[in-house]
């Protein structure tokens, strides 16, 4: 994303003081600058495929080719069968897989990259102007970008493999706000800290494919011991996993009161990562 810095609102970082940091500032912020973010996602995502012959296909093809590979791998070699509902075939296992991976792709694509996001862009972190904590923002729109083509591609193979999809599929947006805002509170934390922390790239390395066999991706989470159920749903990708398929396979609503309290819970992580991100930028120019 480095390239010519569009005209923004002009913006001071030397005083920031509570006012400018309160939830309804984050959102103001947002808000403010929709016109730039939404520039500067599609600059992302053309300089994503610039001189590649395929293209936005590779879009549909990289999910495709993993799930063909993890299907393989957990649905015919090893025989792995979603729960007692499932009808024991390798491509409703895929189905299943490949929800929980769409999910899982835009806290991945967000949080691997974010140690590096400011590093990525320091002509705008040396421009006292530029509002740099949008840069997260811009992440995240390219990941739903992603994750809506590859949504597309999974009612495509439901439709296929099961039919008509229950009505409850057209609520998604439900278990993606939390998922959204966690994870853009996540990016805003660790964008700010990898400027100073350069060795936190690699230790997310290593976190990120960890998560991924902690969360119900391969497995439902009604499979695993009694004991170990609480546990795994402390991860918070699991009960928005866990979410999303309820919507799209079961036809069922997630209970108010839980999904309330983990949208109030991803909405504080936001609020605190935007916190950091503010109080911390004005050091960047200094570091990089």
């Amino acid at each position: 994303m480095e390239s010519q810095t569009p005209r923004v609102l002009r913006q001071s970082n030397a005083e920031d003081g509570w006012a400018t940091l309160s939830p309804k500032s984050m959102l103001t912020t947002v808000y403010k600058h929709r016109q730039l973010i939404l520039r500067m996602t599609q600059r992302e995502l053309e300089g994503r495929f610039k001189g590649s012959r395929l293209g936005i296909l590779w879009v549909i093809l990289q999910p495709l080719l993993m799930l063909g590979v993890y299907t393989f791998a957990f649905g015919v070699v090893l025989q792995a069968r979603w729960g007692q509902e499932a009808s024991g075939s390798p491509w409703e296992y895929a189905l299943f897989l490949f929800t929980g991976l769409l999910v899982f792709n835009v806290f991945a694509e967000l949080v691997s990259r974010a140690p590096s996001l400011m590093l990525e862009n320091t002509s705008y972190i040396k421009n006292m102007v530029f509002p740099t904590e949008i840069l997260p923002v811009v992440s995240l729109l390219a990941a739903l970008f992603n994750f809506a083509i590859g949504f597309a591609v999974l009612m495509v193979l439901y439709l296929v493999q099961r039919g008509l999809p229950p009505i409850t599929t057209l609520l998604v947006a439900l278990p993606l706000l939390p998922l959204c805002l966690l994870t853009l509170g996540l990016s805003w934390f660790l964008s700010a800290l990898g400027v100073y922390v350069r060795d936190l790239r690699q230790l997310i390395a290593i976190v990120i494919p960890a998560l991924m066999f902690l969360s119900p991706l391969f497995y439902p989470v009604s499979i695993l011991p009694e004991a170990v159920r609480p546990i795994i749903m402390l991860n918070p990708l699991a009960p928005i996993i866990e979410s999303m398929r309820e919507l799209i396979f079961y036809g069922r609503l997630p209970n108010w009161g839980s999904y309330l309290l983990g949208v109030a819970a991803s909405a504080a992580v936001a609020w605190l990562g935007y916190i950091w991100f503010v109080k911390t930028r004005r050091g960047f120019a200094d570091v990089v």
